[in-house]
């Protein structure tokens, strides 16, 4: 598989998700059925559903059902080979998915790590539904300094808080300890930059809401 990152199951449906970043030495000639693009820059994520057992996802099943969430990358480009459940804006699609978590009213929330290379913009937080008319259709909710990765999202049980890790700001090419690409998290000079958790609270409601 191409670099699963997380596997999460969704807390109401039973659904599994399998997030795979991406895979730059697969070649086109070791292309399958669940690893459809060679070499995969943008990465996919898979989703697995597992047969009801009355009425209750049966997680040990030998069979289940699976499908593609949404393959990474740019729709508009033929060349990315994105697919997503719906259309999404010039600031909604993403690379690179690494790790995901789900609120309280069953949205995924999507991390990722490479958007930077992949891409060309900085790593970020993009939430989408996982039923309806808009599920697969991701929005970007953050956006990291450039060179950092996003990962560990968690929210709070009452989904008005939700926690991130910022991890390695400022890999990039050029970047140094003397003159760093960002001082993130403290943004002052002679402070080099950190890893770091945010916290990002919304304070009349949910997040996303």
């Amino acid at each position: 598989m191409d670099r699963p990152e997380d596997v999460e199951a969704h807390p109401v449906t039973g659904r599994i998700y399998v997030v795979l970043t991406y895979n730059e030495r697969r070649k086109p000639d070791q292309l399958n059925i669940a690893n459809p693009r060679g070499p995969n820059t943008f990465g996919h994520i898979i989703e697995i559903a597992p047969p009801l057992v009355h009425g209750v996802p049966d997680h040990g099943a030998t069979e289940c059902h699976w499908e593609f969430f949404l393959l990474g990358g740019d729709p508009v480009k033929p060349e990315h080979g994105a697919r997503y459940q719906g259309p999404v804006s010039a600031n909604g699609w993403l690379a690179a998915p690494d790790n995901v978590a789900f609120d309280p009213r069953g949205r995924i929330w999507i991390a990722t790590d490479g958007q930077d290379d992949a891409a060309g913009f900085a790593d970020g937080v993009y939430a989408a539904q996982t039923t309806g008319p808009q599920r697969g259709v991701t929005r970007c909710f953050f956006a990291a300094p450039r060179g950092a990765e996003v990962c560990g999202p968690a929210f709070t049980p009452d989904g008005r808080t939700l926690f991130l890790a910022i991890q390695h700001p400022d890999d990039e090419d050029g970047s140094t300890y003397d003159k760093p690409s960002t001082r993130w998290p403290d943004f002052r000079d002679g402070v080099p930059p950190r890893s770091s958790v945010v916290a990002i609270t919304k304070a009349d409601g949910e997040i996303g809401s």
